[in-house]
């Protein structure tokens, strides 16, 4: 299977991960994928996630994986994926995110769900502190920090190969990149495939 996109041990698939991910090979799935919330952003209009009206992309996808390793952000009003093995917390601040604009409070984290086994590093607490900028989404619309996710994929010894099988616009693959790791990210919308691809070849931060 050709690749959208490949340079210096990072390719990009644009298609449909339940197709795509059966034919390719890696080691820990490290992923951001439609959570079933129905998301719609709430300053813009336009913004919506495809695939997020319920969890089954996100379980079918964790189905072809079985029990190997992986990092899955997640939200606490929606069931935790089968398997999940430990509940890790992204604190992002005072600044508040998805939620229900009418309330006088917004989520300020998110769940991150640890399945199967053979990660290192130094033990910590369940906690990861990287707060979220105002402007923080400026390439997609639940965008991850950089530095978050280099403490995921740090976590993963440095021959495990990384896959994203809902790869947005791309953070995964970019701390992959800054990292030295593999990574391997599908992606179903085109616009989000060129626009990783322009983060990638951007040697600034991304």
């Amino acid at each position: 299977m050709k690749p959208y996109w490949e340079e210096n041990g990072i390719s990009i698939y644009h298609g449909d991960c339940l197709d795509i991910a059966p034919e390719l090979t890696a080691d820990c799935m490290v992923t951001d994928p439609p959570y079933g919330m129905k998301f719609q952003s709430g300053w813009k209009k336009s913004s919506r996630v495809a695939g997020d009206q319920t969890t089954t992309a996100r379980d079918k996808a964790l189905g072809l994986w079985g029990d190997k390793p992986a990092f899955v952000f997640g939200r606490w009003s929606v069931p935790r994926p089968a398997g999940t093995r430990m509940l890790l917390i992204w604190n992002k601040g005072d600044w508040p995110g998805m939620g229900d604009l009418k309330s006088p409070w917004g989520p300020s984290t998110e769940e991150i769900y640890v399945i199967g086994r053979g990660f290192i590093g130094k033990r910590s607490g369940q906690i990861i502190h990287d707060p979220k900028r105002p402007n923080g989404n400026s390439f997609h619309p639940t965008e991850k920090p950089q530095g978050l996710m280099r403490k995921l994929i740090e976590s993963c010894p440095p021959h495990w190969v990384i896959i994203d099988p809902f790869m947005g616009s791309g953070s995964t693959l970019v701390a992959c990149r800054d990292l030295g790791r593999k990574c391997i990210g599908i992606e179903m919308e085109a616009k989000y495939c060129d626009i990783a691809i322009k983060r990638l070849e951007w040697k600034g931060a991304a």
